[in-house]
Formats: structure tokens, C-alpha cells, sequence
């Protein structure tokens, strides 16, 4: 594989490789550990679904679950194997993703009925990751949980579970393109050990700190976020609402010091750019209601 990937590497320019690094990390990326070899995948909705397509694409044995079977169904029809319940997931699993809207989504997976704690404190999966957005007090609260249970199985080095907190950042478009940045929470030798997974679906994984660490950076990468979309947001309706396009306000916040991720790469002016959710009616987005509800959790 190593000979393979050289061949690769001698073969494109440096221009190229910026354009196909993600096939090429996806080719290298054949010869899975096996300690990550089975990956259940719990939440296949907007990101989810992506995510978890390109764990097969990278050549993991992934299992879904969802409680849209519609979703789950786009994956039986790729030879997929879909799972009735978390339990199940975690059965089949060495490692165990979820993908999430909100806490207590994340806590009914884990510790509801039929959930990846169901059997009590022995586990299957040595690995349990949460890349959904949530309040850093569940994950710190779950990987305490985790922690004191027991492994049904040794997996390579692990004789106990681990938790890892890493939520992402990139949106659905990221998702899909496989760019995803990862902000991982954890002991290190975990995200360590973890971040073959991590690179098969995103592009930068970065190491926080402890448990909930991730979560805490996405937090604050949010907020963030957030008022800069309501700042370029503002700035657009103002700039129209004095004759100016939205186009050639994009093209002076793109070339001066307000350019930011919110004006170069999720336009909210419908027909300014492509494939991003201002041009498709606001779908496949990351919602407000989402927002708004992790502000309130940050207050709590």
C-alpha cells in the first residue's frame, strides 16, 4: 500500500494533490486496523448520512442505525447493514459513532431503553465517539459512565472503553466532501489511536484536552460562527436595502477585511453561490432552532 501510495504521490503535481488529497487518504486508508474494522454509525440524517458513507467508502465494515428508516434505507440499498436498535449497533461494533441533534438525543442512545448501555457494564465496542453538538457536562458526564464499565471482548491494547467527545465543523457540504474538521475530547492515546477514523471523513482533527474539551471548542467555534453570520447577514440587507447587489457586496466583503467563512464559503444570499443552503430554499443546513437551543444549554 505504502508502494502504491508513493507511486501516487510521484505521479500528480503539488497542485494536484491539493485536489485529490481526499481520494488518495481514502486509498491509503484500505488497510483499516482492526481494532477499528467494525464501526456502528448511530444518526444517519443531514451529516450523519455522509459521514457514514464515506467509513464504506474508506473500506470499514459500517453498521447503521436511525429512527428514520428511510434513512437507514439508503444503506440497505448499498449492501449496508442496518440495525434495529443502539444495542444491536453496539453488538456488531468495535467502535461506535453517533451523530445526534441534542442531549437528550445523545442520552436516550446511550443509556435509554435498548440503548449502547443496555447490557449493563460490559460492553462489545472498546470505542465509543460522540460527534453530535451537545452541553460539555453530558459528555463528561457519559464518559464517567463509560469508564467504570468493563470491555465483553479485549481489544487490542484497551482492556477498558474509552470515550471520545469530537464534534465537527464544516457543515453538510464538509460532510459530504469528506472535509470535516474534528475537535476531539478524550485521553490523547484514544484520539490517537482514533484518528485513522477521524481522517477517513474529515480533513483536520484536532486534540482538546479532556473529556468534554471537544464539545467546549465546538461551543465556542459556534458562537462564533453565529455572530458572524448574523453580522454578514445584517450587512447584506443593508447594503440592498441602499442599491447595492448582493454580489458586489460579496465580491468587497471577499477582497477586505470582512471576509470570513459566513461570506466566502456559506453565503446566506440566495443565487450568490452554489450548492450551499441559501441557494436550495435554506435545506440541509445547520437550523437556528439548533442554535438556539445550544445557546440555551450553554446558559443552563
Amino acid at each position: 500500500m505504502a508502494t502504491c501510495r508513493g507511486r501516487v504521490l510521484q505521479a500528480i503535481s503539488k497542485c494536484e494533490w491539493t485536489l485529490l488529497s481526499p481520494f488518495v487518504r481514502r486509498l491509503s486508508s484500505c488497510n483499516v486496523p482492526s481494532e477499528l474494522e467494525r464501526v456502528g454509525f448511530i444518526g444517519v440524517g443531514n451529516m450523519g448520512f455522509h459521514m457514514a458513507n464515506n467509513l464504506v467508502n474508506a473500506g470499514y465494515k459500517v453498521a447503521v442505525h436511525d429512527k428514520n428508516r428511510d434513512a437507514m434505507k439508503k444503506f440497505l440499498e448499498k449492501g449496508v447493514v442496518a440495525k434495529e436498535t443502539p444495542f444491536e449497533v453496539a453488538e456488531a461494533s468495535d467502535v461506535v459513532i453517533t451523530m445526534l441533534p441534542s442531549s437528550s438525543h445523545v442520552l436516550d442512545v446511550y443509556t435509554g431503553q435498548n440503548g449502547l448501555l443496555h447490557g449493563g457494564s460490559l460492553l462489545r465496542p472498546w470505542l465509543l465517539i460522540d460527534s453530535s453538538t451537545v452541553d460539555p457536562q453530558t459528555s463528561r458526564r457519559l464518559s464517567t459512565i463509560i469508564s467504570k464499565c468493563a470491555l465483553k471482548e479485549k481489544k487490542g491494547y484497551a482492556k477498558t472503553p474509552f470515550m471520545l467527545d469530537a464534534p465537527v465543523s464544516g457543515g453538510v457540504l464538509g460532510a459530504e466532501a469528506g472535509t470535516l474538521t474534528f475537535m476531539v475530547g478524550g485521553l490523547e492515546e484514544v484520539y490517537l489511536a482514533a484518528k485513522p477514523l477521524f481522517l477517513s471523513m474529515g480533513r483536520h482533527a484536532i486534540y482538546c484536552g479532556g473529556p468534554g474539551n471537544g464539545v467546549a471548542a465546538k461551543i465556542c467555534n459556534n458562537l462564533v460562527m453565529a455572530v458572524s453570520m448574523l453580522g454578514v447577514s445584517e450587512a447584506f440587507c443593508l447594503g440592498q436595502s441602499l442599491g447595492i447587489t448582493a454580489n458586489t457586496l460579496t465580491k468587497i466583503f471577499n477582497s477586505s477585511s470582512a471576509r470570513c467563512w459566513s461570506s466566502d464559503t456559506y453565503n446566506p444570499v440566495p443565487g450568490v453561490m452554489e450548492d450551499v443552503p441559501s441557494s436550495r430554499n435554506y435545506t440541509g443546513g445547520f437550523s437556528s432552532k439548533l442554535m438556539i437551543y445550544r445557546a440555551m444549554q450553554r446558559g443552563s
